[in-house]
């Protein structure tokens, strides 16, 4: 019998007992031991419980016995020194913590005190036989029938209390396996994910990257697939965990992110409405877009886009052009309808934080904004009988001078306007936009971003991924233009004078929107909302950074998963939210609405499964034949073969 060391405690021989591959955390395959320790681990439990000492022989000399029904069992390669024996006494603290590990059953003495401890493996156990319907004739839907890991594997260690002391001995152990052990890259456990990997999936996402391209770009970036230890089917669990953690509290997780925007941002706003608790309409606009509006308000568009969260929320962006002519936005919302009710909520919203009126707007014909539009307006034209007669007065180019004078005269006194002065007033920039294309080209841009199944806060990453998208091509093309100049069409210097004296124009004849520095001269943003700052700001930024790596560095060694009691952290670390999960929910997510352009995709059915549909409808009595059947005593089979029966006779 070999010499133990008993200065180790349940909890070591436990972690020890991993490398026999009784849990799915280790296995040994050609000589080579695997477990979940590191190497200077693995140094140390050699160095604590043995000097010197050789292993057994590798898998391919190893002994394999041969139960009384013939079949072979495994037994793991690894020292013999470490191997336990029944009833080696272990010292070990009375603590619940020294008996953590990787567990199955435990009992207990009335004084909460482990009394015993099962460590099994990781294939034991019987399964489960479940009764099927093979057939299938009935209407209940089939389960899947999926395979078991479990086969019955016998090899476990059960730790017992010593009675009167602290101490545990080895009640019983079996190390032999059923089944041929694995590699340690191939186990459950080498699958699990760190915080760096969770939070490169999360960022992909965001740019509407799936699990599944992230996980090829992930092979791609680590040199091959042998290198990113979780498979295909882990990425996708991820996201499906983090909407499980959110769940019915997206609204008020997203409102209250909002909220947390307008505190903290400078210049930020944030509306929203509900109906009987439910979310029903959402506006928000940044500083750096109140900015936008007002240099380039003058004209504007927007449109609603759909499938971009899986609520079927209409999104409506605000756009207009920029003095690049590039198309900026300058304010989103997001309805649960399209109602005259939402578009005016919408609209006054709007109005409400930029504080004046487009001269012009453009929009498509919905009759809902037609409508809305017409409510939040004090013009005269909303008068739709006004505006058809004075359209009609006005453009009749057949007319005679003197009938428009008498005809003029008349609907000015009907409407009581003798007194209105008019004239004609041209709206600058109105040729910047003549239809609602550059709204269907923004819906677009947003589109590349998002997708359908997006949570709300999964939608508000997305776009605020695309606003940095959008605002980093207008710094590009703000730095192009101040390096630019004119190209002269001939070398002679008379043209580069001449260009520079009758260029200086006095200042009131320039318009704003086209100066190069429009935004730069008149504006200076947060840091908050721009990565410009002063050299302190910079070193704050560069030392966050450093704790941040620090802290993922660390993570990566404690991150097991969603699985914790840490979820709810862990969600909102990966998604940039920095209040934690709410437990009182006062708002709650919108039902999944119908509206137009948000029609599920649907593929087409085939004849077979048209026809099983149809069976399962209940059919009418049959008075020819007595049976609920597809046919009437029109068409009734044993009606129509005795009538020509009849007639043949």
């Amino acid at each position: 019998m070999f010499q133990f060391s008993t200065s180790f405690s349940v909890s070591d021989l436990i972690r020890y007992f991993t490398i026999w591959c009784i849990m799915s955390n280790s296995s040994v395959i050609n000589g080579d031991l695997y477990s979940s320790m590191s190497e200077s681990e693995e140094k140390d439990v050699e160095n604590s419980f043995f000097e010197g000492g050789e292993s057994s022989s590798s898998v391919h000399d190893a002994q394999y016995f041969d139960d009384i029904i013939g079949e072979h069992v495994y037994k793991p390669d690894v020292p013999v020194q470490l191997i336990p024996f029944k009833d080696l006494i272990l010292n070990c603290s009375p603590s619940e913590h020294s008996l953590a590990g990787n567990t199955t059953t435990q009992s207990r003495f009335d004084n909460k005190i482990i009394k015993k401890k099962h460590v099994i493996c990781n294939r034991g156990g019987k399964q489960k036989r479940k009764s099927r319907d093979t057939l299938g004739t009935s209407g209940v839907r089939r389960k899947r029938n999926s395979n078991s890991r479990v086969i019955g594997c016998q090899a476990k260690i059960i730790f017992e209390s010593v009675y009167g002391t602290p101490d545990y001995k080895v009640f019983q152990f079996d190390e032999l396996h059923n089944r041929p052990l694995e590699k340690r890259n191939d186990l459950k456990k080498a699958r699990q994910m760190s915080y760096s990997e969770k939070e490169f999936i999360v960022r992909a996402s965001t740019s509407n990257i799936g699990p599944t391209m992230a996980h090829k770009l992930r092979a791609s970036l680590r040199g091959g697939y042998e290198f990113v230890k979780p498979k295909v089917v882990d990425y996708k669990n991820l996201r499906r965990d983090i909407n499980r953690v959110i769940g019915y509290k997206d609204a008020q997780m997203i409102v209250n992110t909002m909220i947390d925007r307008r505190v903290h941002y400078p210049n930020y706003s944030f509306e929203f409405n509900c109906q009987d608790n439910v979310l029903d309409y959402m506006f928000w606009v940044d500083e750096m877009e109140k900015a936008y509006y007002a240099e380039f308000g003058d004209v504007i568009s927007f449109d609603a886009t759909f499938r971009t969260n899986k609520y079927r929320m209409v999104f409506v962006p605000f756009t207009a052009i920029d003095h690049h002519k590039k198309s900026v936005t300058v304010g989103s919302g997001l309805l649960s309808n399209e109602s005259i009710e939402s578009y005016s909520w919408l609209l006054k919203a709007f109005l409400k934080n930029h504080g004046k009126e487009p001269k012009l707007v453009l929009a498509d014909q919905d009759v809902a904004i037609k409508q809305a539009v017409e409510n939040i307006s004090d013009d005269l034209f909303t008068n739709t009988d006004f505006r058809k007669r004075f359209t009609k007065l006005v453009w009749d180019i057949n007319m005679k001078p003197d009938v428009f004078e008498v005809k003029w005269g008349l609907l000015m006194k009907e409407f009581n306007l003798e007194d209105t002065r008019w004239y004609f007033s041209d709206i600058p920039m109105c040729g910047l936009m003549k239809t609602t294309s550059r709204s269907e080209s923004m819906n677009s841009f947003f589109n590349t971003y998002s997708e359908s199944k997006n949570l709300l806060l999964n939608f508000m990453m997305n776009y605020d991924t695309a606003i940095q998208k959008q605002r980093n091509t207008q710094r590009e093309l703000d730095k192009a233009s101040k390096k630019a100049s004119y190209k002269m069409q001939t070398p002679r210097e008379i043209e580069l004078q001449a260009s520079k004296v009758y260029t200086k124009i006095h200042e009131r004849y320039i318009l704003k929107r086209w100066r190069k520095d429009v935004i730069s001269r008149n504006y200076r943003f947060s840091s908050v909302q721009s990565d410009s700052g002063d050299c302190e700001n910079r070193l704050a930024l560069f030392a966050e950074k450093q704790q941040m790596l620090l802290r993922e560095f660390e993570s990566d060694y404690i991150s097991l998963g969603l699985k914790s009691n840490t979820d709810g952290e862990v969600v909102c670390k990966l998604l940039g939210v920095t209040i934690p999960i709410p437990e009182e929910i006062n708002i709650h997510v919108a039902d999944v609405q119908s509206n137009k352009g948000s029609g599920i995709k649907k593929r087409i059915p085939s004849a077979g499964e048209v026809a099983y549909e149809n069976s399962k409808i209940e059919h009418r009595m049959c008075s020819g034949c007595g049976k609920r059947v597809p046919h009437s005593l029109r068409t009734c089979p044993e009606r129509v073969g005795a009538a020509k029966s009849a007639k043949d006779t």
